[in-house]
């Protein structure tokens, strides 16, 4: 294992941002005083891009509290697509309308005019929701309404989460500048579309990194080898498993999230830890394993 400055630091857009993030979904549950701190020493420890969603509860207004007015360097990326619903805990949003209400909301909420970047989020495919009915919207519709409120300043970037290889390439000339989907170095169902953002520039942000936020997820951190380089190196599991994924391609962003500042200060120490080339190929091998 090393450490670099340089490896730390990769491309959200036209932004040169820390590979390590903050993911602000854990912060709906908790207490809100114990979420402020969290993201504040976020921000002091060198995140400068953090991922949120106006339907993730109460998230966008504790940033809000914790970090308006906001650093110039600051990238506030939030996700549409889905709203809550008091039956369910999501439902799927897909309408062009919708999308731009979504948008409209965000805003509101964080108290800025501008979005460095907005993920529509796909409802497609399992996990998570189904789109269904008049939620089953064509891609390029919701690209045009993106593509308005890019013009109109509201958005800095078009990001896409949840999508298929094919949706991909048939978004990239809206201009594309990431992409979130379900990777791990467990879980590799979207290599493909990975390689195709590692050529295009794209960003590419993995949700899930850990594994562990869907039930049927093997846990990275309960993986024997993982924990078992992880300990020869001197790092957590968590970090073992992050790292991987910034080793594996130089297009990854990670958004990893936490209500610890325990496990927050790990996480963005990922930004500089390089895996061995020992660690490196027996984590490549587990993707294999998993699938005999």
């Amino acid at each position: 294992m090393t450490t670099s400055h340089a490896y730390a630091y990769g491309k959200l857009g036209d932004h040169d941002v820390l590979r390590a993030g903050f993911g602000a979904m854990q912060l709906n549950r908790g207490d809100a005083a114990d979420a402020v701190k969290v993201l504040r020493r976020a921000v002091e420890l060198g995140v400068d891009h953090i991922d949120t969603a106006q339907f993730y509860g109460p998230v966008n207004d504790l940033i809000r509290t914790a970090l308006h007015p906001y650093a110039d360097h600051l990238r506030i990326v939030t996700k549409v697509g889905a709203v809550t619903h008091p039956a369910e805990r999501l439902v799927a949003a897909q309408k062009p309308e919708e999308l731009r209400a979504s948008v409209e909301e965000n805003l509101r909420a964080l108290g800025t005019e501008h979005l460095a970047v907005v993920n529509l989020r796909r409802a497609d495919m399992p996990p998570g929701i189904i789109a269904a009915g008049d939620q089953v919207v064509d891609l390029d519709s919701q690209l045009g309404e993106l593509i308005a409120m890019r013009d109109e300043g509201k958005i800095g970037g078009i990001g896409l989460s949840h999508v298929s290889l094919a949706q991909l390439r048939q978004a990239l000339p809206a201009g594309v500048v990431c992409v979130q989907n379900l990777y791990n170095v467990i879980t590799r169902g979207q290599e493909d579309v990975l390689i195709e953002c590692a050529e295009q520039g794209v960003a590419w942000v993995p949700y899930c990194p850990l594994g562990s936020a869907f039930d049927q997820l093997p846990n990275v951190t309960d993986n024997s080898v993982v924990i078992a380089h992880a300990q020869r190196l001197g790092i957590t599991p968590a970090q073992a498993g992050l790292a991987w994924l910034l080793g594996h391609s130089p297009a990854t962003l990670l958004i990893p999230g936490t209500r610890d500042l325990a496990h927050l200060a790990d996480n963005v120490a990922v930004a500089r830890i390089e895996l061995d080339r020992e660690a490196m190929t027996a984590f490549d091998a587990l993707a294999q394993d998993a699938a005999a």
